[in-house]
């Protein structure tokens, strides 16, 4: 059976051939490469050379040498075929046979392909020959160095309206197909004519290493300011992000990316070190782009211009991340930038240190959407308990329902109330007049109601114990005590991380732990899920060192949710006695004033 090649070239961007490898052989640094004893013949003295960067291996010894797909074959004894499934499995990348009509298809698409790397050669060429002079002196204006102008291969469509025809013609490349991709236009009179003309050239590229699209920057005053490739056979507009592909591996250290609006933003944070940055190609985020994010880290900081437009996108971008990304909001934080300051401005002005104090002063996602709120709340109402009970509506229409007592904190520190003000507000103490049916903007919606038993979709940070310990199951024992199975609400990870627990001191690898489960059918589902996630958490955690320091976070958070427990149960206790017209001790209310004081910090 014959494969689409993309799928074959989604396969290799997904799989980490050193992390793959190192499942079967021990692997140590040496120069750019990785060495070991070679798994296919006997040998004492390593020989058995694994490239990172280049995703091939190569024994020097027996003279083996291949790509991921060809190790899988060799080590596990199956053909091409089934060793390209079992990869595909395992990178979550679905595989559908080669139709004929699908060979036409991906026959098209491979001229696109080609017929774009040619288009970006040609203008990183022009960039350097004399025609280029301008749009280098505009380069150099914007302060970008030659390495990083290397390194997204920046170029200049020159002002004929013919150099790229006759380059692509002179390549052979079929000018029907190039107009298909975007880089010529069909004359009406026959013939085709350059689509980029005095533009300095941005090229995109997808994971695995093709160039998909291109964005054309006006150097002077001539409109539009962009022209960006429209939808073709191989990019789709609102899909796919700027520099992701050479975003994600430092996304994945991170732990988070840096999402701007302009091309320009994105490589000026790339090159004073915020290699995490990616950018939306012009169009405004989609739920599409959030979820490819969402393949590589969980947590995204947003950035767009510091006027109302980019007000206006980061309010639209956040509610689409928070849709995708998890814990409603949690996960995405938004960066504030001073009015008429734009990323790239930003950084130039103020330097990589002043950046990175912008991140860690980036507010969370809850809180810029509330913030707006509350400002309406307290310039519209004068009586105290209207602005408790308008908070509480907001609260909880806005925010999860498990982070209700964090976020009256908040609230009522901004509207200078007590938190108990809104907890206790007339709207909610009468239960009968308690239905709100819509949100703070009117807008129907449906009451949260529990999921039901065994149902619970897990949290992110059950997922990564999970990832973390099937990684490397030593650290399952470490944790035991600090981690306790009834901290997990999916009953299935709970089930699976017991169970781990349990073998904690036998289970060393893996394997081992894909054994202990051999019989359970649901368990390595979980667990094939978990080890498949687009990159593995051996990826994105490094070593042991990131995977601990991942798990004492998870720990923070853990005791947070206790103390938010212990609030909430000790309020109920108040409110009970509140209703009652009975008396509330001292003891409640210092506990209550100590937990208080804690979920603020």
């Amino acid at each position: 059976m014959r494969f689409d090649q993309a799928a074959i070239r989604e396969i290799h961007a997904r799989t980490d051939i050193a992390s793959f490898i190192a499942q079967y052989v021990p692997l140590r640094k040496r120069g750019n490469d990785l060495v070991g004893l070679c798994p296919f013949h006997n040998e004492k003295t390593p020989s058995f050379h694994v490239h990172p960067d280049r995703g091939f291996f190569k024994c020097f010894g027996c003279g083996v040498a291949g790509d991921v797909i060809s190790f899988v074959q060799r080590r596990e004894g199956v053909p091409f075929g089934e060793a390209v499934r079992l990869l595909a499995a395992r990178a979550g990348v679905q595989l559908e046979p080669e139709t004929p009509q699908a060979a036409r298809m991906r026959s098209e698409r491979e001229t696109i392909f080609e017929a774009n790397r040619l288009a970006a050669a040609f203008f990183v060429r022009t960039l350097s020959s004399d025609v280029g002079k301008t749009a280098r002196a505009y380069l150099q204006r914007r302060s970008l160095s030659a390495q990083t102008v290397q390194r997204f291969g920046l170029g200049y469509a020159p002002s004929a309206w013919d150099a790229l025809v006759r380059e692509l013609e002179g390549n052979a490349i079929d000018l029907r197909i190039a107009a298909k991709a975007g880089l010529v236009k069909p004359k009406e009179s026959g013939g085709f004519y350059d689509f980029y003309r005095d533009r300095l050239m941005i090229p995109t590229y997808s994971t695995t290493g093709e160039v998909i699209a291109f964005g054309g920057r006006a150097l002077g005053d001539a409109e539009p300011k962009y022209l960006n490739t429209a939808t073709t056979p191989v990019y789709t507009k609102g899909r796919h992000l700027f520099a992701l592909n050479v975003a994600r591996r430092a996304a994945q250290r991170e732990a988070a990316f840096i999402v701007v609006e302009g091309y320009l933003d994105c490589i000026a944070l790339h090159q004073a070190g915020f290699e995490n940055a990616v950018a939306s190609l012009g169009t405004s985020f989609t739920q599409e782009q959030a979820s490819e994010l969402r393949k590589y880290a969980e947590h995204a900081f947003l950035c767009f211009d510091g006027d109302a437009a980019g007000s206006a996108a980061a309010t639209k971008a956040v509610e689409i991340a928070s849709k995708v990304l998890e814990h409603a909001g949690s996960s995405v934080r938004v960066v504030l930038l001073p009015p008429g300051a734009d990323p790239d401005s930003y950084v130039r002005e103020h330097g990589s240190q002043g950046f990175r104090a912008l991140l860690e002063s980036a507010k969370p996602a809850i809180e810029f959407r509330l913030d707006p709120e509350i400002d309406r709340l307290r310039d519209g109402f004068s009586s105290p308990a209207a602005i408790a009970r308008k908070a509480e509506e907001l609260i909880r229409a806005m925010t999860p329902r498990e982070e209700w007592d964090r976020w009256r904190v908040y609230v009522a520190g901004r509207l200078k109330v007590n938190p108990d003000d809104l907890r206790n507000s007339r709207f909610l103490t009468n239960r009968a007049n308690f239905s709100p049916r819509t949100d703070v903007a009117g807008s129907r919606y449906t009451p949260v109601r529990p999921a039901a038993r065994g149902a619970v979709e897990p949290r992110s940070f059950e997922r990564e114990i999970i990832s973390i310990i099937f990684e490397e199951p030593a650290l399952a024992h470490e944790f035991a005590q600090r981690i306790h199975p009834s901290n997990l609400r999916n009953e299935e990870y709970r089930r699976i991380y017991e169970r781990i627990l349990n073998d904690a001191a036998r289970d060393t690898t893996s394997a081992e732990v894909l054994t202990l489960f051999a019989q359970d059918a649901a368990a390595l589902r979980v667990l094939a899920a978990e080890g498949s996630r687009d990159r593995s958490s051996s990826a994105r955690f490094g070593g042991s060192e990131e995977r601990r320091a991942l798990l004492e976070r998870i720990v923070e958070r853990i005791e947070h949710e206790e103390v938010e427990r212990r609030y909430r149960e000790l309020r109920s206790r108040i409110d009970e006695a509140f209703t009652a017209g009975e008396p509330i001790s001292d003891e409640l209310r210092k506990e209550s004033e100590m937990l208080v004081s804690k979920l603020r910090k």
